[in-house]
């Protein structure tokens, strides 16, 4: 009994460490398969942690932000000069012996030219020039010998506005201004001419030496209305 009892002891201790044996084996084994997926590939381990301090870091959105700022008031919009004067019936003036209304064709008023302001600037000094023979009287051949004169006739005064345009030398008389310049009306001045009478429109305004209203050569003057062309041959300074 007491031979048989050392032996036993020694088997059952074998067979309790072969037990423990398989037992840490099969842990071993059940820990390996939960650390893998579907297709045995290692899970990666995941905590809310670690993805937020290993991750790579996104970069924070860069939003343009502009503080508003107050619009001024808008000033009201002037009015058109042009409009103003077709109302009020006014017209400024550079000064007195240049008078100017705003456009491009000439105002009369008071027997004076306004000249537009659009026009250039010798077509304005040839109407400002014409102004100071309104009170000239009608003399045949006036203004011929020279462009100063005492009196003018139809070419005198038409040549004398040409002059002070600088467009024309000389004086012409009205066979020679049927063949001035080119043919047909102008832009700024037209000449309109027949053997024995030439007048001009000029900006808008004619100018001639016929009062058409009540009759006779009067002298150079400035009309508003316009008068029958047919006879007449229309010539125009090249460019204007």
């Amino acid at each position: 009994m007491s031979a048989v009892t050392p032996r036993f002891s020694r088997r059952l201790a074998v067979l309790f460490f072969a037990g423990s044996v398989a037992v840490e084996m099969a842990n071993a084994q059940d820990g390996r398969t939960d650390t893998r997926g579907s297709f045995g590939v290692p899970l990666q381990p995941f905590s809310l942690r670690e993805t937020a301090d290993t991750g790579p870091r996104a970069e924070p959105i860069r939003v343009a932000y502009y503080a508003p700022r107050s619009q001024p008031a808008l000033a009201p919009r002037a009015e058109s000069v042009e409009d103003d004067l077709e109302r009020t019936n006014t017209f400024p003036e550079i000064n007195s012996n240049r008078p100017m209304v705003a456009g491009d064709r000439a105002i009369l008023r008071n027997a004076i030219a306004y000249a537009p302001s659009h026009a250039p600037d010798n077509i304005k000094n040839a109407i400002w020039a014409v102004n100071t023979l309104r009170r000239k009287p009608y003399v045949w051949g006036g203004g011929h010998a020279s462009f100063n004169d005492y009196g003018y006739d139809c070419s005198g005064a038409v040549s004398f506005a040409l002059h002070y345009a600088g467009l024309l030398d000389a004086p012409l008389p009205s066979s020679d201004l049927r063949h001035y310049g080119r043919r047909g009306r102008g832009r700024w001045i037209t000449i309109y001419s027949r053997n024995g009478h030439t007048f001009a429109i000029i900006a808008g305004l004619r100018l001639d030496t016929t009062d058409l209203r009540d009759g006779g050569d009067v002298g150079p003057r400035w009309y508003a209305d316009s008068r029958d062309t047919s006879g007449f041959d229309a010539r125009h300074p090249a460019g204007w």
